[in-house]
């Protein structure tokens, strides 16, 4: 049945006139057109039901980061909230996406990687408001519980049927935890995440140090895991401070001067924690929603997308 003009005009009225100033503020930050284009998520037209836009469907993974929605009760809330319908970009009379196509869509994400230029572009986006503060970059690890079930603890790692990228590790206090490893880079200062790797859960930190390092900042902090001659190395190279705690040995103690160097070091370094805190606590990084590695990176990317945005609209009111 064909809707009345005037009632289309009415109830796009009311959508428009259903404000949340946080999201607009967020809206505003970003040339959303150019950020689809770069991904190169727009598909030429085909026949048969129109596909909604790549900019709706990338707005829609925003939301359900920035308010913990599974893909179901994304589909529900975009029904119900007309801020959020506003936001998308969808008027009253329009069908939202089901839960079936938000799945879709983040799939599309790992074509070509797409998902690892998501982080990369945004970012240089949100440059151009200055955000983006480039006095240091503190890098650590934070280990996320698989959703998987875990298995029994076997020599060498036993490993989930349904997820066989997640596996076990010993936390420093001896504790085993089975799942996932977010290594993070955060902007000094801003607290934007500027670089994201995720491994299973036994990978060294050190291992991925380097690819943390964004090359432009003044200085890189971190703790005494990371010492090591590649990212001493790749700090030398490009200039940068290099504000990694010192580490004592059997043969060696640290001096007075070391042992105060790591505590004005773990001042600045400690930050990243709170960081992690309120990925956790806030934006549904306690525990990973997927199975696969792929998968739980799209999904961690997207969420570090949100929070940077988060930050940005924020520090720009």
């Amino acid at each position: 049945m064909q809707r009345d003009p005037a009632q289309s005009s009415f109830a796009d009225a009311l959508v428009l006139g259903s404000t949340n100033s946080r999201l607009q503020r967020i809206d505003a930050l970003l040339d959303w057109p150019q950020l689809v284009g770069a991904l190169g998520l727009e598909r030429k037209a085909q026949t048969g039901r129109p596909a909604y836009p790549p900019t709706t469907m990338l707005k829609v993974l925003l939301l359900q980061a920035w308010y913990g929605l599974s893909d179901p009760a994304m589909e529900d809330a975009l029904g119900d909230r007309l801020s959020f319908r506003r936001f998308v970009g969808l008027s009253l009379d329009q069908a939202v996406p089901d839960h079936s196509t938000i799945s879709r869509f983040r799939q599309r994400l790992l074509e070509g990687d797409r998902w690892q230029r998501l982080l990369a572009q945004v970012n240089a986006q949100l440059d151009a408001h200055q955000v983006i503060l480039r006095q240091g970059t503190l890098i650590d690890a934070t280990l996320i519980p698989a959703a998987a079930a875990e298995p029994p603890k076997q020599v060498g790692g036993g490993q989930s049927p349904v997820d066989p990228d997640a596996r076990w590790t010993k936390r420093p206090n001896g504790m085993a935890r089975f799942g996932y490893k977010l290594h993070l880079a955060v902007d000094r200062g801003s607290q934007i995440a500027r670089a994201m790797v995720l491994t299973s859960a036994n990978i060294n930190e050190i291992t991925q140090a380097a690819k943390l390092v964004q090359g432009d900042e003044g200085a890189v902090w971190a703790d005494k895991g990371y010492v090591g001659p590649s990212l001493r190395e790749k700090l030398a190279e490009h200039g940068i401070g290099n504000r990694v705690q010192r580490k004592a040995s059997r043969t060696r103690k640290l001096t007075v001067w070391e042992k105060r160097r790591n505590t004005l070091i773990g001042r600045v370094r400690g930050r990243i924690e709170g960081v992690f805190g309120a990925l956790k606590r806030s934006y549904g990084l306690a525990r990973m929603r997927f199975m696969g590695l792929e998968r739980n990176a799209v999904a961690t990317c997207v969420t570090l997308v949100a929070w940077n945005l988060a930050r940005a609209a924020d520090r720009t009111v």
